[in-house]
């Protein structure tokens, strides 16, 4: 059976409900992924993409359930990246002399995955394709998030295939973005761009202000994970402008890990200290050790200030806020402030070191940080509701 998303376009996806982890174990998917095929067929046929290594044969058996693979004429490799192309050598299999279509740096990519000399067919911005009466436009969107990514626009029906640009990891039968839970959609669609697309965050700005540029009407959006945008799909890219430009919300989160308790009081009491300054912000703690780190990466993105706090232990700092503080550097946050705490025993290096990682992620860091020495007593306690109460001021 067919599902059909305008006219002659139709999904030959997989949707993937057992997927908790993504990029290796970087990313969790806490409601799963879809991995978004598409088939045209008009006069000539293209295939859009294809799905994951793991579910090659079932894709390529099912499409053959679609189609004979020797009626398509096209293959689009969107990206290259292999939950994307992982079906690639299963499908060329069947149909190894036809064109596949991609950027210069898609062909390196995919020869770099599967070393296979492929009938390849590079393609820039403005190239077309025609399938008959419609054609294809490509346009070029190199590190959206990989340097050979890009989007196909399909005249006629209006429709862009945006590949990883406007989607998210969310398994569903639905499949559109008007028939599933709002709530649920926008909480993946902004941890997906504050994970993924943060440090590109120029780049998205510039590469939709380009396509809007070409006045293409766009009645379709067919992403690569996620939801297909069918009810105002401009949504979706104003969004991604807001997201893209700095994005903050009245929200302060203070992340910590803590040995023996002592730095979790001195969160929880530094928390006090801000909401009694500022009971209108948004206050979020977060035990780093015991919560998702991509779901806490995303309350950074969303948060004016952040605070982290760890205790020093061999003269540095708990492994799970390095591994946080150096993934920060990655994503290239900008605009936001932080201050570091932590309690100590002997040397106390932690809250200096998490100092000089937050600057060096770009955030400004406004004063010389919280220290308690063992576990706080009450004077420690009465200084970290103080130090809240001085920060909320000093945070926006």
């Amino acid at each position: 059976m067919k599902r059909f998303i305008k006219n002659n376009v139709s999904w030959i996806g997989k949707i993937d409900w057992e997927l908790r982890k993504f990029h290796g174990d970087e990313y969790s998917t806490h409601r799963g992924s879809t991995y978004n095929s598409y088939l045209i067929e008009e006069e000539k046929v293209a295939v859009i993409d294809t799905v994951w290594a793991p579910f090659a044969k079932e894709y390529v058996d099912h499409l053959e359930k679609q189609i004979d693979p020797k009626k398509i004429d096209y293959v689009i490799a969107n990206h290259a990246e292999i939950d994307h192309s992982g079906a690639l050598p299963e499908l060329m299999v069947r149909i190894p002399e036809k064109p596949i279509y991609c950027t210069a740096n898609g062909v390196k990519s995919l020869k770099g995955h599967y070393h296979k000399d492929w009938n390849f067919h590079p393609v820039k911005t403005g190239d077309r394709l025609s399938l008959g009466s419609k054609e294809l436009i490509f346009i070029e969107a190199p590190m959206l998030h990989w340097p050979d990514s890009m989007f196909c626009y399909l005249t006629g029906d209006n429709i862009l295939f945006s590949n990883d640009a406007f989607g998210q990891h969310y398994a569903t039968e639905y499949l559109f973005n008007d028939l599933v839970d709002q709530a649920e959609l926008m909480a993946e669609c902004i941890k997906y761009y504050a994970n993924i697309l943060t440090p590109f965050s120029e780049l998205v700005t510039k590469k939709i202000q380009e396509v809007l540029s070409f006045n293409l009407p766009v009645d379709v959006i067919c992403t690569s994970h996620g939801v297909i945008w069918r009810d105002n799909p401009v949504q979706i890219v104003q969004q991604y402008l807001k997201w893209a430009d700095s994005y903050r919300e009245d929200q302060i989160t203070i992340v910590y890990d803590t040995m023996w308790n002592g730095t979790r009081v001195m969160a929880e009491n530094i928390a006090q200290g801000i909401k009694q300054a500022d009971p209108k912000v948004n206050l979020k703690l977060y035990n780093l050790a015991k919560s998702d780190r991509n779901d806490v990466m995303t309350e950074v993105f969303k948060s004016w200030a952040i605070l982290i706090g760890s205790p020093t232990i061999n003269r540095g700092v708990l492994t799970s806020i390095a591994g946080f503080l150096e993934e920060m550097k990655g994503l290239k946050f900008r605009n936001k402030k932080a201050a570091a705490f932590g309690c100590y025993g002997w040397s106390g290096e932690s809250v200096k070191m998490i100092q000089g990682q937050l600057e060096a992620a770009g955030f400004q860091v406004i004063d010389d940080g919280l220290r308690c020495l063992w576990n706080p007593d009450p004077k420690s306690i009465e200084s970290c509701v103080e130090y809240g109460g001085k920060l909320a001021g000093l945070l926006k």
